[in-house]
């Protein structure tokens, strides 16, 4: 059983831009908690779960029956989920919505489709707020560069679980149409 899923990789600069709103959270100490190292900055477009390889062959080949254009995308704002009791530290990202439908559509057989998609990139996981109010201040307070990027391929990938944090894999790429 490996856990899968979904997800587009990010150019450079975003990742650069992300490293630099993770610096200015990082420095108000308002949480205890773990930063999302920038090696495994990623938009997860759907997560599968624990699939066996049997399922993971037929992953692949639905998702190479895709048929979708090149796409842009763009950073668009930093937020949380949820208020009341944070956890995770996101920037969201406009642009994937259909190709997240599509994936959705293909797979819908092998797995429940999304009830409401959210397209955000995970910056950091809270495990403890020392000053919620003015964390959540902070962070409504903050913009984040509308960098925008040609997205042109999508990956299915496993996630290996360790102590130190997670390990991400290819199983495979799934170039767009130009």
């Amino acid at each position: 059983m490996k856990r899968c899923f979904v997800a587009l990789d990010l150019p450079r600069e975003v990742i650069n831009e992300m490293r630099r709103v993770q610096e200015l959270i990082k420095k108000q100490n308002f949480f205890t908690g773990k930063f999302t190292e920038p090696e495994n900055l990623h938009l997860t477009v759907k997560f599968l779960g624990e699939i066996d390889n049997e399922k993971i062959n037929q992953v692949r080949r639905m998702l190479k029956e895709i048929k979708l254009s090149s796409f842009d995308s763009e950073l668009a704002e930093v937020g949380v989920f949820s208020k009341s009791f944070v956890k995770i530290i996101w920037i969201s990202l406009k642009g994937a919505e259909e190709l997240q439908k599509e994936i959705d559509d293909k797979l819908k057989d092998l797995f429940e489709p999304e009830k409401r998609f959210m397209s955000h990139i995970t910056i950091a996981r809270v495990k403890r707020v020392k000053k919620k109010k003015e964390l959540l201040d902070y962070i409504d307070g903050m913009s984040v560069k509308k960098i925008k990027f040609l997205v042109e391929k999508f990956f299915l990938k496993e996630s290996e679980l360790f102590p130190e944090g997670p390990v991400y894999k290819d199983i495979k790429e799934y170039e767009l149409e130009k």
